[in-house]
């Protein structure tokens, strides 16, 4: 029986993880008020990274007393930072539920050489949160970006707790409710939920991170894209537009641009909104279809961004060369550019669900998927 070619495709076909869609209301020409060609320490850049910093705080709702710092390398820059500046001052637990926290945890055993406690889970899981001793210094991906699996809230973390809390937020910040008073660190990247350029890597820090950094001086060397400090005191520039080397005033300018448009869409409550919505449409499409399945186990621990699906048909034999063919043969008719699965984890699709992705653009998107799924097991 022939398979019926959908009639509709979506208007924006990207729903890469990283770098993201960029908002809908996107055009180079909004650019056209980047400082180029000048300096970011003249006052026009400084205005524009302060700016950029401060509307961070305000749509996040970060408290006035933690520091907002702009640092290079994206998120990864900015979790290496917070790692290398802060970390073995107390005993550390690393936990892990997929790639990019196992790529911490390599870090702190096998670069810094830390004697951690490394708690780790399969794809698709969490670690036992219940079971963490959060009187140690503690790191860990909010939201699993690979797994799609996220942390469901911060309630297990004890507000009296004597370590410090270091979170990879990268593909949670501007979708997630994060709980600041929570949070000793929080690291993301513009590229992800806001549909920013990549390079760029924010960097935030509460009081008693501050603390630690003006008294404590860690064994290694730090190089001087790393150091927070001088003198025993906090570089407080770098939390005001200061930045340690040389930022693109162009990027800078894309951000806050995106930043304008969350705004306009009802700030983090809004974006929230959009990105639940996206999944809540995938949700219905698997509920619908029996030969596909989230990879997150626990619907308490689904991300609404980074959103991972498994093939459960007992017809695929090779669940990696059908997933690859199904994200190519999408690919191929351009309505979903960049869903496959990430290169660790196990054979699927990853599909973005993030505020700057349309829900209209999801909905249109899903049945070209079973479209894709049903020629592809056809030709098995």
């Amino acid at each position: 029986m022939a398979i019926s070619i959908p009639a509709t495709r979506p208007a924006n076909p990207r729903f890469s993880s990283g770098p993201c869609a960029k908002p809908p209301v996107f055009k180079l020409d909004n650019l056209s008020d980047a400082a180029l060609g000048r300096s970011h320490r003249a006052a026009i850049g400084k205005d524009k990274l302060k700016a950029a910093i401060e509307e961070t705080r305000a749509i996040l709702g970060i408290p006035a007393d933690y520091k907002i710092g702009i640092v290079p390398a994206s998120d990864t820059g900015a979790y290496e930072m917070a790692m290398w500046n802060l970390l073995g001052a107390r005993p550390v637990e690393m936990l892990a539920w997929e790639s990019f926290g196992a790529g911490w945890v390599t870090d702190a055993v096998k670069q810094l050489k830390l004697d951690a406690t490394v708690k780790t889970a399969e794809y698709g899981e969490i670690v036992d949160l219940n079971a963490v001793n959060f009187d140690h210094d503690v790191c860990f991906t909010w939201n699993g970006t690979t797994s799609g699996v996220r942390v469901p809230d911060g309630g297990i973390i004890p507000a009296n707790r004597a370590g410090l809390t270091l979170c990879d937020a990268t593909s949670a910040a501007f979708a997630m409710d994060l709980p600041w008073d929570k949070l000793d660190v929080t690291t993301f990247s513009w590229q992800k939920v806001l549909g920013g350029e990549a390079a760029h890597g924010m960097l935030i820090l509460s009081p008693r991170a501050v603390e630690r950094l003006e008294n404590y001086t860690p064994a290694w060397p730090l190089p001087k894209i790393f150091r927070l400090t001088k003198g025993g005191k906090l570089i407080d520039g770098i939390f005001t537009g200061a930045t340690i080397n040389t930022p693109s005033m162009l990027a800078v300018e894309d951000y806050l641009q995106a930043l304008e448009w969350a705004r306009s869409v009802g700030g983090l409550t809004g974006l929230i909104a959009r990105a639940d919505a996206n999944t809540a449409a995938i949700t219905e499409f698997v509920e619908q279809n029996d030969w596909i399945d989230f990879l997150a186990v626990d619907p308490a621990t689904r991300s609404n961004t980074s959103v991972c699906l498994k093939f459960t048909d007992s017809r695929i034999s090779d669940g990696p060369t059908f997933a690859k063919a199904v994200a190519k043969r999408m690919e191929a008719e351009n309505v979903a550019l960049d869903i496959g699965g990430y290169r660790d984890a196990p054979a699927g699709l990853r599909i973005w669900c993030g505020g700057t992705v349309e829900t209209s653009d999801i909905a249109a998107m899903l049945p070209w998927l079973a479209y894709a799924f049903e020629s592809e097991i056809t030709a098995t």
